[in-house]
């Protein structure tokens, strides 16, 4: 008997009240805890390496915005807009990412747990050599994402397009790809091994599995 996916632990965020965020910009190492950053362009600055703990980005500027190796904690996310953010090996758990649009976001190497991505369109995602555990993708486009060499335990993409995927080298454990709407997988389907996917999947990928082990289709 088939052994059943589990089921992943999704994102339980509930904030308290928050204080709006009235600094000039953000810093370096800055720790921010119980605040709101509403409607505010924080593109090109600096916040490498700081805590975002129960707090809320809404409607944000994020160009070239400098997060590495920042934390992010009980936290929501919410329409944040930007080229080039850069989120380099930093953490995130418990958050809500909803209707981001957003491209060339950096995320490599970082570690991502209990984290809804939810509506939106994300352009050249680089997750390359992240963690992600218990990640849902709902209702989102990615154009292009790049998950090669990721460890993935427990991620579901539900109702989401996957455009152009890379998951090369990619290790998963319980990855459910059966909702994706769009499935299409540049490099790396011999990386497929602990996902699953549907029958009709099967059937839009046999071309690339076939070439993956040698096997010519003739008619």
């Amino acid at each position: 008997m088939a052994r059943k996916v589990k089921a992943v632990r999704r994102a339980e965020v509930r904030l308290p009240e928050l204080r709006p965020f009235e600094d000039v910009e953000l810093e370096p190492d800055g720790d921010y805890d119980g605040l709101e950053f509403a409607d505010l362009d924080l593109g090109g600055q600096e916040g490498v390496g700081a805590r975002f703990m129960d707090c809320a980005l809404r409607r944000c500027a994020l160009d070239e915005t400098g997060l590495a190796r920042a934390r992010f904690m009980d936290a929501v996310l919410e329409g944040v807009r930007g080229v080039g953010t850069d989120l380099a090996e930093a953490s995130l758990r418990d958050v809500e990412l909803r209707d981001a649009r957003l491209g060339g976001v950096q995320l490599h190497g970082a570690v991502l747990e209990r984290v809804l991505v939810s509506g939106g369109k994300i352009d050249y995602l680089n997750l390359r050599k992240a963690r992600l555990k218990d990640v849902v993708f709902e209702g989102c486009v990615l154009v292009e994402p790049d998950f090669a060499g990721a460890v993935l335990e427990r991620v579901e993409f539900r109702d989401c397009a996957l455009r152009g995927v890379d998951f090369g080298g990619a290790r998963m454990t319980d990855v459910d790809l059966r909702g994706a709407v769009e499935l299409g997988i540049a490099r790396g389907v011999e990386s497929l091994a602990g996902a699953v996917i549907s029958p009709p999947q099967l059937l839009d990928l046999a071309p690339a599995l076939a070439a993956q082990v040698g096997l010519r289709v003739e008619a």
